[in-house]
């Protein structure tokens, strides 16, 4: 990336004796949109709250717009945040929060009433300026919440966990709101959640935290089906896991329970007799022998759920069991527990975890 926006160098931040956040970097274009994507205590939202100016930095720099700003206070900044709770002042209408930033800047009263209904307007609530917080839903307040971030018209803006109070219908129509109006702006995004089909379906990239650190970056594509380590394997999306021994490093030769399958140009150096983990997403796994599968093993079904239009099938094959959905079909009896069963896929489709 040759011009970043947005530049986290080698930012730390420790607590006491406790590191929370550990050299951490990340580069991020003008009007681009970047998830941090992690469990609780991962050090995302810390990473945030230092980019808005709210935690000082243990160690590292950040630069917006080619700018140190990594000891400004958060008013020097020309950032706008959202935060989990919207942090509305309930004494104050809708109108006067949103304006709320432009009476501390000293914007004169006609220029920040008309930016207030602009704000309105884009947040489709144009008729919602005389109320008050308490006589909304969450859904509006977080709208509210944003576009009170946005009026100022801030450079960068930050977003902590905004969806994870409100209901799951509410969630996705809210996400696609923001994602929208953040294209119909440009600018330039930091969206922090723990919920992985948030960050895939928003995002241009997404840094996944773990313990501190970026686990990976990547497009959500990239996230999903090139997991870089085992902890975004198995944290982003649904993942089936299978032990394996490598036979013959050779000829790329896994044996799985009693069966061996070729993984040949994946072992990445692996010698013979190497235990690995073989991940396969459900939706790459078949029922039976399909054309384009060059990998099979044998198993016994050990659960079925119907669920309308697919039936989840788990196929036990040793010790380990995969899960797998196949369609509803009328004229085909579904599987039954018991059952013996071959379960097939591309060898390309194996994520070998070392």
């Amino acid at each position: 990336m040759a011009d970043p926006f947005l530049s986290i160098q080698g930012v730390s931040k420790a607590f006491g004796q406790t590191t929370v956040v550990e050299n951490f970097n990340l580069d991020v274009e003008r009007g681009e949109f970047v998830s941090f994507l992690g469990p609780s205590g991962c050090g995302k939202t810390t990473v945030l709250r230092m980019v808005a100016g709210f935690e000082e930095p243990t160690a590292g720099s950040i630069y917006v717009g080619g700018k140190d700003i990594t000891y400004l206070k958060p008013n020097q900044r020309n950032v706008g945040m959202v935060f989990q709770a919207y942090a509305l002042f309930p004494n104050l209408t809708v109108a006067q929060n949103i304006g709320f930033g432009l009476k501390v800047a000293g914007v004169a009263k006609a220029d920040a009433d008309k930016r207030v209904a602009e704000m309105l307007e884009m947040i489709k609530l144009p008729q919602f300026g005389d109320r008050y917080p308490y006589q909304l839903s969450g859904g509006q307040q977080q709208r509210i919440a944003l576009a009170r971030a946005l009026a100022p018209k801030p450079k960068l803006l930050l977003l902590d966990e905004p969806l994870s109070a409100l209901d799951a219908k509410v969630r996705v129509s809210l996400r696609e709101e923001i994602r929208s109006i953040q294209k119909q702006l440009g600018i330039t995004t930091i969206f922090v959640t723990h919920d992985q089909e948030e960050a895939l379906s928003i995002s241009d990239r997404i840094a996944v935290m773990y313990g501190g650190k970026a686990e990976q970056v990547g497009a959500p594509f990239e996230i999903y089906n090139r997991p870089a380590t085992k902890f975004v394997a198995n944290f982003v999306g649904t993942l089936n896991v299978l032990e394996g021994t490598v036979s013959d490093a050779a000829s790329g030769k896994v044996k799985v329970n009693t069966e061996e399958i070729s993984l040949k140009g994946k072992l990445n150096g692996s010698k013979t007799g190497d235990m690995l983990s073989l991940a396969l997403r459900p939706e790459a796994i078949s029922l039976g022998r399909r054309p384009g599968n060059d990998a099979s093993l044998s198993g016994q079904i050990s659960d079925v759920h119907f669920l309308g239009s697919v039936i989840r099938v788990r196929v036990g094959i040793g010790e380990s069991s995969v899960s797998l959905d196949t369609f509803n079909n009328s004229t085909t009896p579904p599987p039954v527990v018991g059952e013996k069963a071959e379960i097939s896929f591309s060898s390309g489709d194996v994520l070998v975890l070392h």
